[in-house]
């Protein structure tokens, strides 16, 4: 098993998921600022010269969200997901969707902004329309998750990982504010060891 992978990327969170099942797998580095994801060689490997990329034997998987799905029911015995049919399976499916298609989408706006300050990228109605839309996504995950350890089930599944990523990125960019038990979701995650080995170079 193959996974490309650079800091500070997706791919990070791919990463921890193959820490949290402790297989062996090569990771081989792109080198993003050397314009290494742009050779013939990854562009063989991921088209859009996007990270991370997967290969497993066969199978090559190029988002991280279909990385995670994929390997949570490659190793069951891990039992990072819950069972085919069983009550929690839905609700685990509908965490991974909304991490991917409500949170990212509208946390990524804020960190492309802070990508340029010096030159705005946003108007200010935009950005207000991007905050109103963020704490509303925020309050659902807030109260969905509620004071419980863990998305499904009341066990880490790759939905943690998933989701304490994309989390971390907006912890990162001051955006949890208002939202304290995401803060502490955040901060207990990322003492895993498996995250710590995952950001390790």
């Amino acid at each position: 098993m193959k996974l490309y992978f650079a800091p500070r990327t997706r791919a990070v969170r791919a990463r921890w998921l193959l820490e949290e099942i402790g297989v062996p797998y090569e990771l081989v580095k792109v080198n993003m600022a050397r314009q290494e994801h742009t050779t013939p060689d990854y562009l063989a490997v991921h088209p859009l010269g996007e990270l991370p990329a997967l290969v497993d034997g066969d199978v090559t998987l190029r988002e991280s969200l279909a990385i995670c799905l994929h390997l949570a029911d490659r190793f069951p015995e891990k039992q990072l997901a819950p069972p085919v049919g069983s009550a929690e399976r839905g609700p685990y499916y509908g965490w991974m969707a909304f991490t991917e298609m409500s949170l990212d989408s509208v946390v990524l706006e804020f960190y492309r902004d802070a990508q340029s300050p010096e030159e705005r990228r946003y108007s200010d109605e935009e950005v207000a329309r991007h905050r109103t839309r963020l704490t509303a996504v925020l309050d659902v995950i807030h109260e969905g998750l509620g004071d419980r350890e863990f998305l499904v089930g009341g066990v880490f599944t790759a939905a943690d990982v998933v989701m304490a990523s994309s989390l971390h990125l907006a912890n990162t960019l001051m955006l949890l504010g208002g939202h304290p038990r995401l803060v502490e979701y955040v901060r207990r995650h990322s003492q895993r060891p498996a995250v710590r080995r995952a950001v390790s170079l």
